[in-house]
């Protein structure tokens, strides 16, 4: 079966036409819930704009996840302190 959770594939159409995506979700309408590699939100796809590969990740892990698809996994940055104000 080519459209199961976990299946990585590359996109055709759309904005991020030709960058992978891992499908992490079946709906009963035929519509599949993506991750791709240009934007990391979970998001509607149908799935005849995929083309799927015969590769697989374990949806459940993160880090195998992001690591297929490439993602950088953003880390918090601290916020600096705010300057004081010249005002007086």
């Amino acid at each position: 079966m080519l459209i199961q959770p976990g299946r990585v594939c590359v996109k055709k159409f759309g904005r991020d036409a030709g960058s992978r995506a891992v499908i992490t979700a079946v709906e009963k309408d035929g519509f599949v819930k993506i991750i791709s590699a240009d934007r990391p939100k979970e998001r509607r796809c149908n799935p005849t704009h995929l083309e799927f590969l015969n590769e697989t990740v374990d949806t459940n892990n993160k880090e195998a996840l992001y690591k297929m698809l490439g993602i950088t996994e953003k880390k918090p940055q601290p916020k600096a302190a705010a300057a004081p104000s010249k005002r007086k």
